[in-house]
């Protein structure tokens, strides 16, 4: 499994955009995200960056793995 980079929120934003889902709401720090036809919902921070393990946690909710990630980016 190749790392998780650390990216900044924008960048995670577009990313999970290309991959089908989309802004809904922003509450305080945190945006979320949905996508039609699947149950979870993304909580991507809006700090300086977004750590490994939280990217690699909502790159797992959103049912695609870390290459299929990386390869939207």
């Amino acid at each position: 499994m190749p790392p998780v980079p650390v990216l900044r929120p924008r960048e995670v934003i577009r990313t999970f955009r290309r991959l089908g889902w989309r802004v809904v709401r922003q509450r305080g720090s945190h945006i979320i995200m949905v996508k039609d036809g699947h149950r979870a919902t993304l909580s991507i921070p809006d700090h300086s960056e977004v750590a490994r393990g939280t990217l690699r946690s909502l790159i797992s909710k959103a049912g695609v793995t870390v290459d299929e990630f990386l390869n939207a980016i």
